[in-house]
C-alpha cells in the first residue's frame, strides 16, 4: 500500500467485512466520513472472498478497470465502428492516467468507470443502465458526478433527467442510512468539510493554481500526449456525438479548476470522453504518422519516469532526480520511424505493446524497490510484533503501519 489514502480506504473496507457493518465507514473504531461507501464495499467483497491485505483493495479496482475497457470498447464500436473504437480503448487503457489509478485502491477510478459509463450510455439511449452507473458514482465520490453530468442535461433533456432520477434513487438509501445512524455529524463531514470546503477554501491543504490540470492532462495522457493536436480539426465538431464529449470534458475541466483544493486523479472521469474524441479523429485521417512517431519517441521517457519513481514517492516530485536513459533512445527512435511510415493501426499497437512491457518491468523492478523504500509493509515484516512502534510523524507510514499490523501502532518512545 502507498500514500496515505490507499492504506486507510483498504483499512475501512478490512473493517467493514470484519464488523458487518457495511453502512458506517470506520477507521480506527471511528466513523470516517471522507468518501461514500462504493470503494469500501469493493474492498470487504475481496475480504470476504478470502483475498489478502495487498490483493483485497486492488484487485476489485483492477476488475472494474478491465470492464470498463470491455464495455467502453463494445460501445464506441456500436456508435462508432470498429477502427475508431480499438483506437480509442487502447490509447485510454494504456495512458499513464489511466494505468496508474489502475494500480492503486483508491475511488477515482471506480467512480470515473461509472460516470463514464453513464455519459456514453445516455447518450446512446439506455437511460436506465446511465441511471444506474450514475447512481454507482454518486455512491463513489459524492456529489461530484452530479455536477459533472450537467452536459447531459443539456443536450438530452428528459433522458438526461431520468437516469439522474435513477441515479439518485439508487444512491439514496445508502445516504439514508447513514445520515439515520449518525446525524449531523455526517451530514458536516460529507457535505460541508469535504464537499463544499474543499471546493472553496484551502482547509485540506491541496490548494493549486488555476492552470494545475493542464500539465495533468499533458502527463495523464503520456506517451499519447501529441494526439491532442488532432483535435484541432473544425470539421470534427460538426458531429453532434464530438460536442457532447467535448463540452463534458470542457465543463468538467472548469469546474476541477475553479476548485481550491486539486488532486491530479480528479481529471480521470474526463479521460474516458477525451480519448474516444481522439479515437474518432484518428480513424477519420488520413496521415497521422507524424503524431503517432511523436507518441512513441515519448517512450525514450519511460525509463527516467521508472527510475525517478521511488524519490519522487520518498521526497516529492520537485525533489526527484530524474536520468536520461541515452540507451533508450535507440529503441524510441526506431519505434518512431516504424510509427511515421507505418499504418497506424500498426503503429498504435505497436506503441501500446511498448507501453505494456514497461509496465511489466516497472512491477518485476520497480515494485519490489518500493516496497522496500516506500511502503511500510517491508518494516512491518522485519520487525518482531513486540517491538513495532511509529517513528515517522509521515501520514504515508502511520496509515500503511497501521494497516499490515491490523491495529494501531503506537508512537517510539
Amino acid at each position: 500500500m502507498l500514500g496515505p489514502d490507499e492504506p486507510r480506504y483498504a483499512a475501512i473496507g478490512r473493517e467493514m467485512a470484519r464488523s458487518g457493518d457495511w453502512i458506517t465507514p470506520r477507521l480506527d473504531d471511528k466513523p470516517w466520513f471522507e468518501k461514500p461507501a462504493l470503494l469500501y464495499w469493493m474492498t470487504a467483497a475481496g475480504f470476504e472472498a478470502g483475498l489478502n491485505d495487498d490483493l483485497a483493495p486492488r484487485l476489485p479496482v483492477a476488475i472494474a478497470s478491465v470492464s470498463f475497457l470491455i464495455f467502453y470498447f463494445l460501445l464506441l464500436r456500436r456508435e462508432l465502428g470498429l477502427k475508431p473504437a480499438a483506437f480509442s480503448t487502447c490509447i485510454l487503457g494504456t495512458s499513464a492516467g489511466w494505468l496508474a489509478y489502475s494500480h492503486i485502491a483508491v475511488t477515482d477510478l471506480p467512480m470515473s468507470a461509472a460516470f463514464a459509463a453513464a455519459m456514453l450510455l445516455v447518450q446512446a439511449g439506455f437511460v436506465i443502465p446511465a441511471g444506474i452507473c450514475l447512481g454507482l458514482a454518486i455512491l463513489g465520490k459524492g456529489l461530484v458526478p452530479l455536477v459533472l453530468f450537467v452536459p447531459a442535461i443539456w443536450f438530452f433533456r428528459k433522458k438526461a433527467f431520468v437516469a439522474l432520477g435513477i441515479g439518485i434513487l439508487v444512491a439514496l438509501p445508502w445516504y439514508a442510512l447513514v445520515t439515520a445512524r449518525n446525524g449531523s455529524d455526517f451530514l458536516y463531514q460529507f457535505f460541508w468539510v469535504q464537499h463544499f470546503s474543499r471546493f472553496t477554501t484551502g482547509a485540506l491543504l491541496h490548494v493549486r493554481p488555476f492552470w494545475f490540470f493542464v500539465p495533468v492532462l499533458l502527463a495523464g495522457l503520456f506517451p499519447w500526449t501529441p494526439v491532442l493536436a488532432l483535435l484541432f480539426r473544425r470539421e470534427l465538431y460538426r458531429d453532434r456525438r464530438v460536442q457532447f464529449w467535448v463540452a463534458g470534458f470542457v465543463w468538467g475541466f472548469l469546474f476541477f479548476s475553479f476548485s481550491q483544493n486539486k488532486l491530479p486523479g480528479y481529471l480521470l472521469p474526463l479521460l474516458p470522453l477525451l480519448t474516444a474524441i481522439v479515437g474518432l479523429v484518428l480513424a477519420q485521417m488520413r496521415k497521422a504518422g507524424p503524431v503517432l512517431a511523436l507518441s512513441a519517441l515519448l517512450l525514450w521517457f519511460v525509463p527516467l519516469i521508472e527510475g525517478g519513481l521511488p524519490q519522487a514517492l520518498t521526497s516529492g516530485l520537485s525533489h526527484a532526480h530524474f536520468d536520461l536513459a541515452y540507451s533508450a533512445l535507440t529503441p524510441a527512435l526506431c519505434v518512431a520511424i516504424v510509427c511515421l511510415f507505418g499504418r497506424r493501426e500498426f503503429a498504435i499497437g505497436l506503441i501500446a505493446i511498448c507501453i505494456i512491457l514497461a509496465v511489466a518491468r516497472l512491477i518485476c523492478v520497480t515494485y519490489p524497490l518500493l516496497d522496500r523504500t516506500v511502503s511500510a509493509r517491508a518494516y512491518f515484516r522485519s520487525r518482531p510484533e513486540g517491538e513495532l512502534c511509529n517513528s515517522s510523524p509521515n501520514r504515508s507510514w502511520r496509515y500503511g503501519l497501521d494497516y499490515y499490523a491490523h491495529r494501531k501502532i503506537p508512537d517510539c518512545k
